[in-house]
């Protein structure tokens, strides 16, 4: 099994070699590497967006809006997911969408890394699927996203706002309990690190 260092190089140099420049190669090595590590096809959907770019010209995106489209050659999802990312203190209020991504699945990465930025969970809905992605700490979807999805068609992205999955007076139930076991402090509890009350010293 290839590890993720290595997975992070070569789709690096790949992409170096065909034609993007040495900082849009680190974006695609970082994003490659999160990709495999979510278990999607990263290495896969690569090889061929990476084969067809010889050969075909994507167009790319610079300043991303509500309703983005394309009318002749699909997005380019390398610099889409750049701009995007770039762009993502003024998008994270909207719901975007686009008409048309090649390979989409090179474009998970962006926005995983953008609900870190943000603080938010994003949703990604396109081609009948949907997914969340949470802090850039995991993805959840409802789909199999196993197999090729060359083209992302009527692709829309929201940003849900954070909530609690407990109710406040659960809180104030467990708080309370907190509150009943909390141990005064003696000198060998001091030492053990047990009995400091409330607070978490992490």
């Amino acid at each position: 099994m290839r590890s993720l260092s290595e997975i992070e190089t070569v789709s690096k140099r790949a992409s170096r070699a065909a034609g993007f420049s040495w900082g849009e190669a680190e974006e695609i090595g970082k994003n490659i590497r999160l990709l495999e590590l979510f278990g999607l096809p990263g290495i896969k959907n690569l090889n061929l967006f990476l084969s067809e770019k010889k050969n075909n010209r994507f167009e790319n995106l610079s300043l991303i809006s509500e309703t983005n489209k394309s009318n002749k050659n699909h997005f380019c999802p390398i610099s889409t997911g750049i701009s995007f990312l770039d762009q993502i203190d003024n998008l994270k209020d909207k719901i975007i969408s686009f008409n048309n991504i090649a390979y989409p699945v090179l474009f998970i990465p962006f926005l995983s890394r953008s609900s870190e930025i943000i603080g938010k969970r994003i949703k990604l809905k396109f081609n009948q699927a949907q997914m969340i992605l949470n802090f850039n700490v995991n993805i959840y979807s409802d789909s199999n996203f196993s197999d090729l999805i060359i083209n992302g068609e009527d692709i829309e992205i929201s940003f849900l706002e954070n909530t609690d999955t407990f109710s406040e007076d659960e809180w104030r139930n467990l708080y309370k309990l907190s509150e009943d076991t909390f141990v005064e402090e003696s000198e060998s509890l001091k030492q053990g690190g047990a009995g400091a009350g409330l607070t978490d010293n992490d």
